[in-house]
């Protein structure tokens, strides 16, 4: 073979190899994802909440692969979402003692924050808060990836 084919197919089949990787990483979260709660299950988290906030589309540190849109509900035994998030890998929630909308902001306060723990569906989610956590203390939920270390979207909810 001539150089130049084996570098056309070295450079084509990789290219090919790394949209699959990346299209793999997008699409695996969604595929082991569990189901959703319904809107019955949240809503009988939101009716314990004492709080609630928005996660929107248009924070400084979402864009298109990274955002969240929805009403947030915070209460003592849970944090809810009726709406949804982009998917991804190893998202999880914390309460933060001010409001955070980039990594930056996000990596800065992470010592303050209190994590409460796995957001593994897309499409609404009910999140138990742990003992010892008290959401009063905070004012601002957030949901970031751990894997990335990217920022995802947040809510001020008082």
């Amino acid at each position: 073979m001539k150089k130049r084919t084996v570098l056309t197919f070295l450079f084509s089949h990789g290219l090919v190899g790394a949209a699959g990787f990346a299209a793999g990483i997008y699409a695996l979260p969604i595929l082991i994802a569990p189901p959703a709660p319904t809107v019955a299950q949240v809503a009988a988290a939101a009716a314990s909440a004492s709080f609630s906030g928005a996660f929107r589309r248009d924070l400084k540190g979402s864009d298109a692969l990274h955002w969240g849109e929805g009403q947030v509900s915070v209460g003592p035994q849970s944090v809810a979402l009726l709406g949804s998030l982009a998917p991804g890998p190893d998202y999880k929630l914390y309460l933060a003692p001010e409001f955070v909308e980039t990594s930056d902001a996000f990596k800065r306060l992470k010592p303050k924050m209190a994590l409460v723990g796995d957001v593994k569906t897309f499409q609404n989610f009910v999140v138990s808060v742990p003992p010892g956590v008290d959401p009063a203390q905070f004012n601002t939920v957030v949901v970031w990836c751990e894997s990335f270390g990217q920022f995802i979207t947040a809510a001020k909810y008082q």
